[in-house]
């Protein structure tokens, strides 16, 4: 097997997937029309509300949604082989995570662009809202610390990735003020990114300088300025700072797997990796279950993800100019996610075998394989490090596409530049994920607490945007300062994929109550089924292997609790939202299809 081949088709089936399934969830299951104003224009406040061109908005949403997931789930997933994590990335994005991102950005516009535990709230009662808002606010949480210590082990003492890093601040912020003042995109695009790639490759040369030592921040540091810097990109308004940094950092990520894409046409690269591996029953050095159902709790943005439910229904509903762009925003970044996450696994199973397992297990664990590197060494010794043992999927992810890059005969000599850019190119996919999270989590805030001070319930309310968004600063601020949350990170894959459970529900619902025929509800049913239970499956596996269990390196009863009280949560929603299908169902309304924006 070769590279060339897997993202060929790979290619093919996303773009016929957009093309096809795209047109017919929107148009056929959803119903979108313009007969009513989207939200940004309805309730348009300069602030929150913003009527955004809609590649603005691809941009902003795919910068969101897109953070460590694609690029990290996969190099984790290719412990099994190539074949599982490429079949779940490809019938995963299509059938099930497009789905879901523009089945829950459409039920959030035609609640005015509310979170998707007040859309619950709406659709299927108070306790079913509860239970959501409840599972919302504990990952999104979680998400934030975990993926703001990715980026502290990217910029820690780094200070050209800091510098390329904070740099696109003042840029963005230029581009949004600009951009207000022109009505320009394609000039202030331009600005923008000529601005970025200067910031980008002038990083190297403040090594050693005044500037470079100011920038040569320890963990303690840069733990406290990442939520400051989240806190303002939670509180100004979203035209001014969130929305053209997303739209500019677009621009880096999608730049970066193009280029990536043509390396892959120029070196098409042997894929080393079998099919499967030994690993598929379990037992795994990397990750301890079985392909299944791992392999979908491991590989989630890129496949499918819960994470994206707190964009679709948090920053980029109240952004999009007309009900058409849903397709393009929703269903397609999607899918462009999933293409991110296929060239990630096709540049980890790039690598040897021994040398994957090297770099991504302990060198305990590793000596225990009966593995010998192949190529490892002088890959150490080009970047200029020692790789083994640096686990995570990051570093090799890195090693995997800089032995790509370095395959074009022109850049055979440029092996730590581009090991040290790709570093980099992470820790700004991930960053973007953090800001429009934390911006997510203040509007989390602000709709449970607003039902005790009301005030708190409007977004354009400047004090409460204040509070809400130094208290979601907080919460995952302080356990990134103090390191906390590490004993519970192994809840997130499973918390993850619980939420995107939730997203899916609400889809159900709400496309029963809208579709003109009965059986567009299986859009959302049949990957809601494939995925409610394998997330049980795996937490049940978790608890009982892992977190109760005296004997495993993960033994904690905390986080066996906290996986019981998040399964008890999905169990909770479902079946609230069965009682309301078999209404829906029996209802003789919903022969009647209704147009967006109407009473359903």
């Amino acid at each position: 097997m070769n590279g060339l081949s897997i993202v060929i088709g790979a290619i093919c089936i996303l773009v016929i997937g957009y093309r096809l399934y795209g047109y017919f969830f929107t148009k056929k299951v959803l119903l979108i029309n313009e007969k009513t104003p989207t939200p940004a224009h309805e309730l348009n406040d300069g602030q929150d509300y913003v009527p955004t061109n809609k590649w603005v908005a691809f941009g902003h949403h795919f910068a969101a949604i897109a953070a460590a997931g694609p690029l990290v789930g996969p190099v984790l997933a290719a412990q099994f082989g190539y074949l599982p994590g490429l079949l779940w990335l490809l019938i995963g994005a299509v059938i099930g995570g497009a789905v879901h991102d523009a089945v829950v950005l459409f039920a959030s516009m035609r609640k005015k662009g509310k979170s998707l535990s007040e859309v619950m709230k709406e659709e299927l009662g108070p306790v079913a809202g509860f239970c959501t808002g409840l599972a919302m606010l504990f990952i999104i949480t979680i998400t934030m610390a975990g993926l703001s210590m990715v980026v502290l082990g990217a910029l820690e003492r780094n200070p050209w990735g800091t510098f390329a890093v904070g740099i696109t601040i003042p840029i963005a912020m230029l581009v949004g003020i600009a951009y207000k003042k022109t009505g320009n995109l394609i000039v202030t695009s331009t600005i923008g990114f000529i601005l970025l790639m200067i910031g980008v490759f002038a990083g190297p040369y403040i090594q050693g300088t005044v500037l470079g030592d100011w920038l040569t921040l320890d963990r303690q540091t840069l733990a406290l300025i990442l939520p400051i810097y989240a806190f303002f990109a939670a509180a100004l308004p979203v035209w001014f700072l969130l929305a053209p940094r997303d739209y500019l950092s677009s621009f880096m990520k999608i730049g970066v797997f193009i280029a990536l894409i043509i390396g892959v046409f120029f070196v098409n690269p042997v894929i080393h990796f079998p099919a499967v591996t030994e690993f598929i029953h379990g037992g795994g050095p990397i990750i301890a279950g079985p392909v299944w159902p791992f392999v979908s709790i491991t590989i989630a943005c890129g496949a499918i993800s819960g994470f994206h439910a707190f964009i679709g229904s948090g920053t980029t509903p109240k952004m999009l100019d007309k009900w058409e762009d849903i397709r393009v925003v929703g269903f397609g970044a999607m899918l462009v996610e999933s293409l991110v996450g296929v060239m990630a696994l096709v540049a980890a199973t790039s690598l040897h075998p021994a040398d994957y397992f090297a770099i991504n297990a302990a060198p305990a664990v590793f000596a225990t394989l009966g593995m010998e590197v192949v190529n490892l060494p002088q890959l150490s010794q080009a970047i200029g490090i020692d790789l083994e043992g640096r686990t995570g999927g990051a570093v090799s992810l890195a090693v995997g596409m800089t032995q790509i890059f370095t395959g074009v005969p022109w850049f055979t000599e440029m092996s730590g530049y581009f090991y040290q850019f790709v570093i980099m190119f992470e820790a700004v996919f991930i960053l973007t994920a953090i800001d429009a999270g934390t911006r997510v989590a203040r509007y989390l805030i602000q709709d449970f607490l607003g039902d005790v001070i009301k005030p708190l319930k409007r977004t354009d309310w400047l004090p409460g945007t204040i509070i809400a968004s130094a208290l979601a600063c907080f919460m995952w601020g302080y356990l990134l300062y103090t390191g906390e949350i590490g004993p519970i990170w192994a809840l997130f894959g499973v918390s993850n994929q619980l939420m995107a459970s939730i997203g899916l529900v609400i889809g159900a619902t709400v496309v029963l109550k809208i579709a003109t025929k009965r059986i567009y509800v299986l859009t959302c049913i049949i990957p809601l089924v494939y995925l409610y239970i394998s997330v049980n499956v795996a937490g049940i596996w978790m608890i009982k292997n892992v977190y109760w269990n005296p004997a495993a390196s993960g033994y904690s009863v905390l986080n066996g609790v906290l996986s019981v009280i998040m399964l008890i949560l999905g169990v909770v929603v479902v079946i609230t939202a069965i009682k309301s299908w078999i209404n829906l169902w029996n209802s003789p309304r919903f022969v009647k299809g209704k147009a967006v924006g109407e009473a359903v």
